[in-house]
């Protein structure tokens, strides 16, 4: 067993990309005859928070996350770290959803819906490596209390649907925001996670009782690597993006469910991470912003 250090944890997930059948696309689930053995994600970044770093505190502020994020210890009493990664969509997924078309690529429909369920298996990899290391870990958006409302909920899960609030958008634990917190990046116009290696990919996250160094944040500002070029914008099919006003959500969240119909059981939309300065990097030209909000 190698000692458990962040380095040993992203070895994990690396093996993981590398040789989990997850991160393929199976000849069963196919869209297409030669999507099969598609890879979905390139290796990983991560990066470490401590579970008592106040900014977890700052996402349970209206507009932010909202009063019914947990924070880490209410996931893990007794947690020392969160550990959060983003999986990164190859260059496969992203080249095919920067097509100017409404609807997205297969090969996007694959990374959200088969991609998912690979950060899903990698977070139970990562649960099991520690637990078999003698540590305490709990992967919140695998648990039973996670829930999901409007745009952020499953909509392959009918009755966490149900169970989540009526009203609203968000959840008791956001990936991105967790992110955000360990150092991986900032937001973007559309609302999404712009980090070293862009936004267009998946987060998970995995909390545990180990004591591991925290990963400096090399930002102050909430969406300090956002140009605000509006590129996001013009490349969104119902225009929920504006420079202005920045992400409707429910107008995005009814585009989706109109994916889900044109491509049921799968969903996605990606415009607004595919074709764009932030798909892969950081934008060269970064405007800091001083908001400061999380």
């Amino acid at each position: 067993m190698p000692a458990l250090t962040k380095t040993a944890l992203v070895e994990q997930a690396v093996l993981f990309t590398e040789r989990s059948p997850c991160n393929r696309v199976s000849p069963d689930e196919a869209l297409r005859p030669d999507l099969a053995g598609m890879r979905i994600f390139d290796a990983p970044e991560a990066a470490v928070a401590s579970a008592d770093d106040p900014l977890f505190a700052s996402l349970r502020q209206p507009g932010v996350v909202g009063p019914r994020f947990r924070l880490p210890r209410d996931w893990l009493p007794g947690a020392g770290s969160v550990v959060s990664f983003f999986l990164p969509f190859t260059e496969v997924v992203k080249k095919a959803n920067r097509a100017d078309a409404v609807w997205p690529a297969p090969e996007w429909l694959h990374g959200r819906i088969e991609g998912q369920t690979a950060v899903a298996a990698l977070c139970r990899r990562l649960e099991a490596f520690l637990r078999e290391a003698g540590c305490r870990a709990v992967a919140p958006s695998l648990s039973a209390d996670f829930k999901a409302w409007g745009a952020a909920a499953d909509r392959h899960n009918p009755a966490r649907q149900r169970d989540a609030a009526a009203a609203g958008f968000g959840s008791n634990w956001s990936e991105r925001h967790v992110a955000y917190v360990c150092g991986l990046g900032t937001f973007g116009l559309s609302a999404g996670l712009i980090t070293k290696r862009g936004m267009a990919g998946r987060f998970g996250s995995v909390l545990t009782d180990l004591e591991l160094p925290p990963d400096a944040r090399e930002y102050a500002a909430y969406d300090a690597y956002c140009t605000r070029c509006g590129a996001c914008a013009r490349r969104c099919p119902v225009k929920a993006v504006s420079p202005e006003t920045g992400k409707d959500h429910a107008l995005c969240a009814a585009f989706l469910d109109k994916t889900l119909e044109a491509h049921k059981p799968r969903y996605g939309c990606g415009k607004c991470q595919t074709g764009v300065p932030c798909e892969s990097a950081v934008p060269p030209a970064q405007a800091r912003h001083t908001t400061g909000r999380a």
